[in-house]
Formats: structure tokens, C-alpha cells, sequence
């Protein structure tokens, strides 16, 4: 009876071990959590922490520097007073009319006084140029009316244009009797290549008072035309363009005054 009690004992154990096991997996299986379909629980990620910024400074840009008004013209070295100051646009000057005083010695102050004597409401010239004896030799004085930018009253004539849209230029002597100093000539030459350039003013409208008017004035001994050539020299070694006319065919050529041609 033994032999077959043996094995039913030992089926018995089996049978209760492998309940046990399936409870035991059936607890584990109950401990996992339910399963998801839509991924996994991300809660929103929150701003990103603001970044320290520094703005780096703006370059500075190199400051501009004006050009001194003393400086505008055919040369940089012309005087502050050759620049009009006038509030008012400048006068739309055509010609350049050169004088003599048909005095030896005089200066502005003088002719001012001697014009004002006359009846005029000022010195007519608007620059006197002296020959050493009220003022120094080659001085450039600048007239009243030229900050003003004022008409002349220095080359009458029936349609007025010369006084109402020429420069006048004095220069102190009487060039019948005797020469401009070389002094006169080259300040006479500088004044009149700055203005040529500064007012778009042609060589061709360098004048002699006689040019305008029958008189002798400027003078026998006073060559406007060597004026013309001196100014034309001055604007073409400042590397400036000379005021277009006939006479710049001359220039073209080569045809520029020379120390020799100067005596």
C-alpha cells in the first residue's frame, strides 16, 4: 500500500506549489501600473532663464571738422576777410574791374573819405591794394561793401552792370606816371584767382577800368593782361580749374607764364 501512497503525496505537492506560483505571479502582475497610450506625462517645459545681456557701446564716429572759411577759395591761405559774411546769398558777380587811384599815395580810409566827399553813400572799391604809403606795400584792405556783398560804385555806365555785378579792385599809384610794385602785382593776382575760382569768373571777364568805359584808368603801365596770365598761373599750380574761356587753349598748350615772361 505504500509503494502506491508515495506518488500520490508527491503529485499533491506539485499541485500545491505551482497554485502557490500562480498566485505569486498574479500578485506581480497586479502591482504594475495601467498602461499608457499617449506617451509618457511631460508637464510643460517653463521659460528658459533670462540671459545677462550687456548692449556693447555704439563706435563713435570721428568727429567732422569744418573748413575754416579763411580757407575756401583758389589758395588755403587767403584771408578770413576775402569771405563775405553776409547773411544774404552772395551777389552774382560777373566781372572783376581793376583801378588805379591816379594818386601816389592813399589807402581805403583815405578814398572813403574823398568818395563820401563826393556825395556817395561809401568807398566805391570793395579792396584797395597800397603801395607802402598809408598802408604797408602789396596790403589787401577789404572795403565796406564787400562783407555786405554791396554793389560797387566804381564803373559807371549806362546799363550799370559793371558797378551792379563787378568787383572792384584799387590798386594805390598812378600807372601813368609810374609801374606797380611787384608787391601790388602778385597781391593783385591772388585776389583776383581766388575770385576767378571762388564766383566762376572767366579770364575774359578781368577787366581794366578802361575795358568797361572810355578813361585811361588803370593806367598805361598796369597790363591786365599779365593780371589775367598771373591768375591763370596761380589756379593751375593749386591744381584748380580755371573758369572756362578762350584763353584756356593757351593754358592747354603750355602757354603759362614764366619768371622771364613776369619782368
Amino acid at each position: 500500500m505504500a509503494k502506491w501512497y508515495l506518488p500520490l503525496v508527491v503529485a499533491g505537492l506539485f499541485v500545491v506549489a505551482g497554485c502557490q506560483d500562480q498566485q505569486a505571479g498574479s500578485s506581480v502582475v497586479t502591482s504594475l501600473p495601467q498602461p499608457s497610450f499617449t506617451g509618457p506625462n511631460m508637464q510643460p517645459a517653463g521659460p528658459a532663464p533670462a540671459m545677462a545681456y550687456a548692449p556693447q557701446p555704439a563706435p563713435i564716429a570721428p568727429a567732422h571738422v569744418a573748413t575754416p572759411a579763411s580757407h575756401v577759395g583758389a589758395r588755403g591761405d587767403v584771408p578770413a576777410g576775402w569771405v563775405p559774411v553776409a547773411a544774404t546769398a552772395p551777389n552774382q558777380w560777373q566781372w572783376i574791374v581793376i583801378h588805379h587811384s591816379a594818386t601816389p599815395t592813399g589807402g581805403a580810409a583815405a578814398f572813403d573819405k574823398m568818395h563820401r566827399a563826393k556825395g556817395w553813400d561809401e568807398l566805391g572799391y570793395h579792396f584797395v591794394i597800397g603801395n607802402g604809403t598809408d598802408t604797408r606795400d602789396g596790403q589787401v584792405e577789404v572795403g565796406s561793401r564787400w562783407p555786405k556783398q554791396k554793389w560797387g560804385a566804381h564803373a559807371k555806365t549806362p546799363s550799370e552792370q559793371y558797378n551792379q555785378h563787378g568787383i572792384g579792385i584799387c590798386l594805390v599809384g598812378n600807372f601813368d606816371v609810374s609801374h606797380p610794385t611787384d608787391a601790388q602785382m602778385k597781391s593783385l593776382a591772388k585776389l583776383t584767382s581766388y575770385l576767378m575760382k571762388t564766383y566762376h569768373i572767366s579770364p575774359e571777364h578781368v577787366l581794366g577800368h578802361r575795358d568797361t568805359k572810355s578813361t585811361d584808368c588803370p593806367g598805361r603801365n598796369l597790363n591786365v593782361a599779365l593780371v589775367r596770365r598771373m591768375s591763370m598761373q596761380m589756379l593751375a599750380d593749386a591744381g584748380e580749374q580755371i573758369p572756362a574761356d578762350a584763353q584756356l587753349a593757351a593754358v592747354a598748350r603750355g602757354e603759362l607764364l614764366t619768371d622771364e615772361k613776369k619782368h
